[in-house]
């Protein structure tokens, strides 16, 4: 019965995952008008699950690394009970976050969760070194590399830009709208009457695009960017599946009851439907708030995310997705001189506010399973 709870907790929280997690590789395309929301959750959904299948053959370092063992002895890192309260912890916390429109980190999470769980289980016996170590280390220092990386590659991408004579240009939108306006009448009474009007819109976010005018190596600049732009995306949610899945799926071999390849499977399934279903909030606040982008800079963004992360599921170190995709972007707003500041910090809160709440809900999980 704890087996099928397990299954059925693991994949919830493969959903939450998905719709906390699944737009963050292609925030940069929605946000810099490349495409709409409902082509770029498409590209990251495909690409995401891609990933997932394909980690079956590359991540097996994440499975040993988040099954908690190493932190607690393996009677208790093994036990279907432990794992089960710490995927019914980190599913609610990443839900909630989800729900609120805050992009958090299914890691961090993952990590709050098992440090819960192993207190009640033995205390002040957690091995608190590893943890520092496999986890703390990682997950603080990868946003602020993202930050430095994604500001250097885009201030390095705007002076090549510069250099190579490639200029940027705005639209002019042109169009109608209609007013209603007050019209005298001889005995001192207004009447009201809508009319159209022409309206001109130059350099507004919410009308125009940014756009690159003139050729490399006789490819036009704009269509070279966006065909990058979208590679980009790609990679990043195609590494983001990569990186996460292994992490989540470990959570379901306990006593080999599935196998690693049909674990895989089921939690890339599930990540799918959550992004598919659930990412509207978190897109806005990655793609909208955070800071305002042109194809250029999302493009400089998801290459530092794309790299990074690939670079952690080599090395198999638990970095977040969340935090070096939020990262990059911030530092590229950085030099752009468009970041939102106030944005920024309520995420960084919403991060330190992860831990110790998947830590709470898993401690009770698992005293309440104990009863």
């Amino acid at each position: 019965m704890l087996l099928i709870a397990l299954f059925i907790a693991t994949f919830f929280l493969a959903y939450c995952n998905g719709a906390n997690d699944n737009f963050k590789g292609v925030a940069t395309l929605f946000g810099s008008q490349t495409t709409n929301y409902k082509k770029a959750i498409g590209w990251a959904t495909s690409t995401t699950f891609a990933g997932s299948v394909f980690s079956i053959f590359l991540a097996e370092t994440l499975v040993k690394s988040f099954s908690g063992k190493g932190l607690v002895p393996d009677e208790i890192a093994n036990g279907t009970d432990f794992h089960l309260a710490v995927a019914i912890a980190a599913g609610l916390t990443v839900i909630l976050a989800t729900l609120t429109g805050f992009p958090i980190s299914t890691t961090h999470g993952l990590t709050g969760a098992l440090v819960g769980a192993g207190l009640v289980a033995i205390g002040t016996q957690v091995n608190f070194t590893a943890l520092q170590k496999s986890f703390l280390m990682p997950l603080l220092l990868s946003p602020m590399i993202a930050i430095i990386l994604g500001a250097l590659i885009y201030a390095l991408s705007r002076y090549l830009r510069v250099y190579l004579g490639i200029q940027k240009e705005w639209c002019i939108c042109a169009g109608q709208i209609q007013q209603i306006i007050p019209i005298p009448q001889p005995d001192a009474a207004n009447i009201l009457k809508c009319i159209t009007t022409a309206d001109v819109a130059v350099d507004s976010l919410d009308k125009c695009t940014q756009r690159y005018r003139g050729k490399f190596l006789q490819i036009p600049s704009q269509k070279l960017v966006d065909v990058c732009h979208f590679m980009s995306a790609g990679i990043v949610s195609f590494a983001r599946g990569l990186n996460d899945t292994q992490k989540i799926v470990s959570l379901m071999l306990v006593g080999q009851s599935i196998s690693v390849q049909w674990g895989s499977l089921a939690v890339g399934l599930g990540m799918a439907i959550g992004g598919l279903l659930n990412a509207k909030k978190v897109a806005e606040t990655m793609s909208k708030k955070l800071t305002a982008m042109n194809t250029g800079q999302g493009l400089s963004a998801n290459l530092v995310t794309g790299f990074l992360v690939i670079a952690a599921s080599r090395y198999g170190l638990p970095v977040s997705t969340t935090h070096v995709s939020v990262g990059s972007i911030f530092g590229v707003g950085l030099i752009s001189k468009k970041a939102n500041v106030r944005v920024f910090y309520q995420i960084l809160l919403s991060w330190m506010l992860t831990l110790p709440i998947a830590a709470a809900i898993s401690g009770c999980a698992y005293w309440v399973l104990h009863r």
